[in-house]
């Protein structure tokens, strides 16, 4: 069942998408070579923290951290450890807030020191393909017209959309109905409807859509271990207008691509 908000519900939200943030902003700032990915996972859980907030992540089916933190050939869900980065490497970085009764969801991938000019690509065009989709959103709208807008830019350039995993819509609880595909057909799927609070991620891979979970029950990635990128908004629909309730200002201030 969807759950449909007020405009009251929607502005708790975006309190918690500011905190949300505003923690990227911080973890930016240290995204580099040598960098431990746990510490980055400290440095938001301190910030989230901080700020009268709780990380949605940590806990959430047992998950042990704040952050998602995926490298490379990971899509999603991999888990922030020792590992220190390295130069040519790219991160996904997946972080909910929740504050107030609702949660806020948004990810970003970086490449770090000197990475190839296809994997770039790879990462402008999929946070080019979140915006389109964004573009979907609205009232009247249906949920497949979103991810056939994302669908068809990311294929056009040869890439390929993840299928297993989704965007979602999201409130008091971190996923809730419906699924937000990142491909399918225009017209299709559940009505776009004022208070819909919706997280638009897509997931898209230099080579096969093909994906494998590893045995720790969570972390994602693609069976022919090429690169994967992943960008997330939290968005609001209204009658008159689409909100994109989070923002990456914070992390492209102190971090450029």
């Amino acid at each position: 069942m969807i759950h449909y908000k007020t405009s009251q519900e929607v502005k708790l939200i975006k309190e918690s998408a500011d905190i949300l943030a505003r923690a990227h902003g911080e973890v930016a700032k240290h995204v580099k070579e040598g960098v431990k990915t746990s510490f980055l996972d400290k440095i938001a859980e301190e910030f989230i923290r901080d700020h009268k907030a709780v990380p949605s992540f940590k806990g959430y089916n047992g998950f042990p951290a704040s952050l998602c933190i995926s490298t490379n050939e990971v899509v999603v869900h991999g888990f922030p450890s020792d590992y220190e980065l390295k130069d040519g490497d790219i991160i996904s970085i997946d972080c909910g807030v929740f504050h107030q009764g609702f949660h806020s969801d948004s990810a970003y991938t970086y490449p770090v020191g000197e990475v190839p000019t296809s994997i770039i690509e790879l990462l402008r065009a999929t946070k080019d393909s979140l915006y389109l989709g964004i573009e979907q959103a609205i009232f009247g709208n249906r949920i497949g017209d979103i991810g056939n807008a994302i669908q068809k830019f990311v294929e056009a350039k040869g890439y390929t959309v993840v299928r297993e995993l989704v965007g979602h819509g999201l409130g008091k609880s971190l996923h809730e109905a419906p699924e937000v595909p990142n491909y399918g057909k225009k017209g299709s799927g559940p009505l776009l409807k004022e208070g819909m609070v919706i997280a638009i991620e897509p997931m898209v891979n230099l080579g096969t859509r093909n994906i494998v979970q590893e045995r720790d029950g969570w972390t994602i990635r693609t069976a022919d271990r090429q690169p994967s990128a992943h960008y997330e908004h939290t968005v609001a629909i209204f009658e008159d207008r689409t909100e994109v309730l989070t923002t990456h200002k914070y992390i492209e201030e102190n971090f450029k691509f």
